[in-house]
């Protein structure tokens, strides 16, 4: 999988940035820092240039996870091509652009968030490409959204963070309400970001959802905290990119997590044991911590299995085995 913005979309962040001052390494620092920590948008971003900065130093990496999540939802429901999206709590669209990816065969695009200058920079950054010369721009709020006919596909990629855990349930409700095929919810690979991915979880496994991905089965989550299930994904680094946050590294590590989940009528291919941490290969053997069907295991693979000793040596974390 490419966790690199498409060609066409890095151009057209480059230009926005260009137009507006996103020079400042201390405020795209910072602002990562605090949209890791669950910011919210409406406080933190509130000129041209926040939301430049923003989109330097964040859109790659929420591009990059939100990417990833839909790697694996797509490999355990290899035969869902979803027609219509809606990118709730869309920011900058990085949810949109990634699913145009995955799934060119998208025809109807529809970006709800309640920010004004979030969706003038989106509708601006969505002119660079035809793709979006149909996409719908909404103002409103996740929790209050209604759809006279279900999505496909519904996204909403580091969105929950900005809702207060009084309004969690009528949000996820009024998402599976919208949602006619997959629903995928990504945040931060932070203990409050996957603390909120588990109360999505059980939530919509009480409203009937099947889960995609990551977990294997639809038991009680059995990571309990001081651990929590995220995993990570490497992005490289635009010159731009380097410059906002004043890096020497050409590349960054995304911690996120997520979940999809499905209705009914979503075929799902058989699901296998999830690796949950970078694989332990020392010279005898290699171990793997997995989320399986009966819970958590560690498995041991020695060297003197040949075959199976260099599949997990070779084997990467999130990854199903």
């Amino acid at each position: 999988m490419d966790a690199r913005l498409p060609q066409t979309l890095a151009n057209a962040v480059a230009e926005y940035a260009a137009q507006h001052d996103a020079s400042s390494s201390e405020r795209s620092s910072a602002m990562s820092d605090k949209y890791r920590g669950g910011a919210n948008s409406q406080a933190t971003i509130k000129t041209e240039s926040d939301i430049a900065a923003y989109a330097v130093a964040r859109m790659p990496a929420t591009y990059a996870a939100i990417a990833a999540a839909m790697d694996a939802t797509a490999q355990r429901a290899p035969d869902f091509v979803p027609r219509t999206l809606l990118d709730a709590g869309a920011g900058l669209g990085s949810a949109s652009w990634a699913a145009l990816e995955f799934w060119p065969e998208i025809e109807q695009l529809t970006l709800l968030d309640n920010h004004p200058g979030f969706r003038a920079a989106a509708a601006q950054l969505a002119r660079s490409t035809p793709t979006f010369s149909a996409a719908n721009f909404l103002a409103g709020d996740m929790a209050g959204f209604t759809s006279p006919a279900p999505f496909d596909l519904v996204v909403a990629g580091y969105a929950l963070a900005e809702i207060s855990a009084n309004f969690l349930p009528r949000v996820l409700d009024a998402l599976w309400a919208a949602c006619g095929g997959v629903l995928l919810i990504v945040e931060p690979g932070t203990p409050a970001g996957f603390e909120r991915i588990v109360k999505a979880r059980t939530h919509l496994l009480r409203s009937g959802a099947k889960l995609i991905a990551p977990c294997p089965h639809e038991n009680a989550c059995p990571v309990l905290a001081p651990d929590w299930c995220h995993f990570t994904q490497r992005l490289p680094r635009l010159r731009a990119h380097m410059q906002a946050k004043d890096a020497t590294v050409p590349f960054e590590d995304e911690k996120f997590a997520y979940l999809a989940a499905a209705h009914e009528s979503v075929m799902l291919a058989s699901a296998s044991p999830r690796i949950l941490t970078a694989p332990d290969v020392a010279k005898g053997e290699v171990r793997l911590k997995l989320c399986t069907g009966a819970g958590l295991e560690t498995r041991v693979v020695p060297r003197r299995d040949a075959g199976a000793y260099r599949a997990a040596s070779r084997a990467k974390w999130g990854e199903t085995l």
